[in-house]
């Protein structure tokens, strides 16, 4: 109990941190039809994540039986954003160094959902599949609509 609280507070801490810089790089329009643009959107992805890895961590945290499905939404949202700017399916607005850590983060979150670490219930394939089609569509709503 002490290694899952531990985990879920460094997850915390880390989103918290990451979040305030994506939220203080955001660019608001000057005039109101900025607002719907997809370059204002855009900018919202890299702080998206982070709320996904607050929320995974947070259910962690109390030990709430969906926090490996939170985990595993993240991570594929996380991975999927690193493996399309790499691919150069498109570009991310999340810099590198943030990159390193949700992929650190990602590799932890999908090892705690798939193993059930910390018997919090397994995460059936259907749940699987739905936090992986949920995960892209994230990603693709921030970069292409």
């Amino acid at each position: 109990m002490k290694t899952r609280k531990t985990i879920a507070v460094a997850f915390i801490v880390l989103s918290v941190i990451l979040g305030v810089v994506f939220y203080l790089k955001i660019d608001y329009p000057e005039n109101f039809v900025g607002y719907f643009k997809k370059s204002y959107y855009g900018q919202f992805g890299p702080l998206a994540i982070c709320v996904e890895l607050l929320i995974g961590a947070y259910y962690l945290f109390i030990g709430h039986k969906k926090s490996n499905f939170a985990l595993a939404l993240f991570a594929f949202t996380a991975l999927l954003d690193i493996i399309f700017n790499l691919t150069g399916v498109f570009i991310s607005g999340v810099p590198h160094y943030a990159m390193v850590i949700f992929f650190i983060c990602a590799t932890i979150s999908l090892w705690i959902a798939f193993s059930n670490a910390f018997n919090l219930g397994r995460i059936t394939l259907l749940w699987a599949i739905t936090s992986f089609i949920l995960g892209n569509a994230i990603e693709f709503h921030f970069n292409y609509f």
